[in-house]
């Protein structure tokens, strides 16, 4: 079952036109999602990315430029989560303020959830963030929550959206704890079997990165059959005095419980989540930020539920610096895949949200 994310009533504030058609013959189009002067709007991966169809919702952050080394987001001033919602497949975009903001554009206080979700419910989606979740049975429109999830012993968790539904009363979700020291992180697998009121540790996945600078955050997860899962995950260490930054496989073979680092596919790109999708059949697409120039996003298909993979796909390489990534993707009733990540090219200073329509069938790699 595909996974769905994100939901509350929202605000439809203006649809923006998209980029010029990319000549790629597997890209139908670069569209822009949220692009405003002076504003930073980035992370997709850290909100989550739902739809029905061709009806898709994205969450973002969203805040004000600030022109400095790192990431350009003007700390002092106020920021918050957005969404997005397209429609039409991805081509145009609406966006909207969440329903767990309040006015002063704070999130709501958490509580604990007393009654059961119905998770297989038609417009359902899920969204978790740090020690919370909050679910939507309107596709988005309108939001409960947030509530409580427990640590697992940890200090905090550090979650992010990629769950995926097993019944009317049990959902599996893979987040990320800080490590015993409290630096992030460690991913695992959580499970609910009661409707979401409450959460077991079904396995950690990979031993915990030693403390101090060296992180496993981010899992993007897809279920290869009724038992097992492949889960990417963002890795960062320090190793002979420089720090690396990369992307490595896991594979569970029995729901969770425990979890195999894969040799392939490891890719060294700089530092940046990616995002895995279940296509027809056996096939998967993976795709990525790529933080070393030429910077841009990049993917890779596998044709056999990840035993093997296909060499890089390109999908944009203008990007302007390394400040950008974080892509969510999402199929279309067509087979064509949405990929919405930030980014900043050569014609602006500011971050902005962009999405890429692209037909995996016809993509052709670098191999």
């Amino acid at each position: 079952m595909p996974c769905r994310f994100l939901a509350v009533p929202l605000v439809a504030l203006v649809a923006l036109p998209s980029l010029a058609l990319a000549e790629a013959p597997h890209i139908t189009a670069n569209v822009e999602v949220y692009n405003e002067p002076d504003r930073f709007a980035g992370w997709p991966a850290n909100n989550g990315i739902w739809n029905w169809g061709d009806e898709i919702v994205v969450g973002f952050s969203l805040g004000y430029h600030k022109e400095q080394s790192g990431h350009t987001i003007d700390r002092d001033r106020p920021s918050g989560a957005m969404q997005a919602r397209s429609l039409d497949g991805g081509l145009t975009w609406t966006i909207e303020t969440p329903s767990y903001m309040t006015a002063a554009g704070q999130e709501r206080d958490a509580t604990t959830l007393s009654s059961p979700v119905d998770f297989t419910a038609e417009n359902f989606a899920a969204r978790f963030r740090t020690n919370r979740f909050y679910y939507s049975l309107d596709r988005c429109r309108s939001w409960q929550g947030p509530f409580e999830l427990p640590t697992f012993g940890r200090p905090e968790l550090l979650a992010r959206t990629d769950y995926i539904v097993d019944g009317p009363q049990q959902l599996t979700a893979f987040v990320a704890a800080a490590k015993d020291g409290g630096n992030e992180g460690q991913p695992l697998c959580i499970r609910t079997t009661d409707g979401g009121t409450s959460w077991q540790l079904v396995g950690w996945i990979g031993p915990s990165p030693p403390e101090g600078y060296g992180y496993a955050i981010m899992p993007a997860t897809v279920a290869l059959d009724d038992h097992a899962y492949l889960s990417m995950i963002r890795r960062g260490g320090v190793f002979d005095g420089d720090k690396r930054w990369w992307i490595e496989a896991f594979l569970s073979p029995d729901r969770g419980h425990s979890w195999y680092l894969l040799n392939q596919p490891r890719i060294d790109n700089g530092g940046n989540p990616a995002t895995l999708t279940r296509l027809d059949d056996e096939r998967l697409a993976l795709v990525y930020g790529w933080r070393h120039a030429p910077y841009g996003i990049r993917a890779r298909i596998s044709p056999d539920g990840g035993q093997t993979w296909g060499g890089e796909i390109i999908l944009r390489d203008d990007g302007r610096n390394w400040d950008l990534g974080y892509p969510r993707t999402v199929r279309r009733a067509d087979g064509q895949l949405v990929t919405v990540y930030y980014f900043n090219d050569h014609s602006q200073r500011e971050r902005f949200i962009a999405a890429t329509v692209w037909d995996p069938a016809k993509a052709i790699s670098d191999d």
